[in-house]
């Protein structure tokens, strides 16, 4: 099983992917903003396209590998990636679960203010490449890829997974922020 999650830059994704991780036995991270790193940094400049998402064999890379992971491993595959091309969500998703692979997948939400508060506290100030992206990514999330949403304005981290979990039908294990309270409280 895979669960992807989807989002705007500032929107959580690695972060509640993370979170989840440790949360789910034998759950297993897989990026593939690490492919994209090694197509642009073994392309010559002239041959870079701006998002390395553009490039075809990014998108058939991570199709075989993460159904390559996804039927060989014994545990849940958790993907943060932002799509927000429709067709390439086809061309990823949509041809995972046509081989017969689950993938749930959703998007973390915010409104365009959250997102520029969540990215400043990352010391993404003035026009960085993830608040350039807010207004392509709220525009997809709105009229091409809209659906499964976790509305994340007014939620933890922690909420946003234990939704994530409920709607997938994964039991999480205790946060250790429940263990520490807990473990105060006794």
């Amino acid at each position: 099983m895979i669960v992807w999650i989807n989002g705007a830059f500032g929107s959580g994704k690695t972060t509640a992917a993370k979170q989840l991780q440790q949360r789910l036995p034998n759950a297993f991270l897989y990026d593939p903003e690490q492919v994209g790193f090694f197509i642009r940094d073994n392309l010559p400049k002239d041959m870079r396209l701006a998002d390395f998402q553009h490039h075809p064999e990014w998108r058939a890379f991570n199709v075989e590998m993460l159904a390559k992971i996804a039927r060989s491993y014994d545990g849940v595959v958790i993907v943060p990636m932002t799509l927000v091309d429709q067709l390439y969500y086809d061309e990823i998703i949509g041809t995972l679960q046509r081989d017969g692979i689950r993938v749930d997948h959703y998007i973390l939400h915010a409104d365009k203010r959250t997102l520029v508060r969540r990215l400043n506290k990352r010391f993404e100030w003035f026009n960085s490449w993830g608040k350039a992206q807010i207004d392509r990514c709220l525009h997809a999330f709105r009229h091409d890829i809209t659906h499964d949403k976790i509305e994340t304005d007014h939620l933890t981290v922690e909420q946003a997974v234990e939704e994530i979990a409920e709607r997938s039908g994964l039991t999480l294990l205790a946060s250790q922020r429940s263990l520490f309270v807990r473990a105060f409280r006794s």
